[in-house]
């Protein structure tokens, strides 16, 4: 079964990405910050992860960068779903090496969609 990974620290969009992704037939895990996230990476690799921007520890772009810049995680498609969805937010996501930059709240059969092909890829 193919594996999200969804960073994200609001409860209420963890619960509308989660929902969303399982009813596309994927399995969730969760991480409410960086640190989180790259442990949980660390000892089992996802096969998509969904990242929020504005996170408590560091930023979802810094986390993106560092996931792209490592052999062992540079290949794992990552989603940014934002708030923070201006264009140049979006540029600054891509030029960090996201896949895909979804702004929120987040349209939930553009999610599946954009996992969907980024996960085939």
């Amino acid at each position: 079964m193919t594996t999200a990974l969804i960073v994200e620290d609001s409860a209420t969009q963890l619960e509308v990405i989660s929902s969303c992704l399982l009813r596309g037939g994927y399995k969730i895990e969760v991480a409410g910050n960086g640190d989180e996230a790259m442990a949980k990476i660390s000892s089992n690799k996802p096969d998509v992860i969904i990242l929020d921007v504005v996170l408590p520890d560091r930023s979802g772009f810094e986390l993106c960068r560092d996931l792209k810049a490592e052999a062992g995680t540079s290949s794992i498609p990552v989603v940014i779903c934002s708030t923070k969805s201006s264009d140049m937010d979006k540029f600054w996501g891509m030029k960090q090496g996201a896949d895909a930059y979804l702004g929120k709240p987040v349209d939930q059969e553009e999610l599946l969609r954009t996992v969907k092909q980024l996960v085939k890829a």
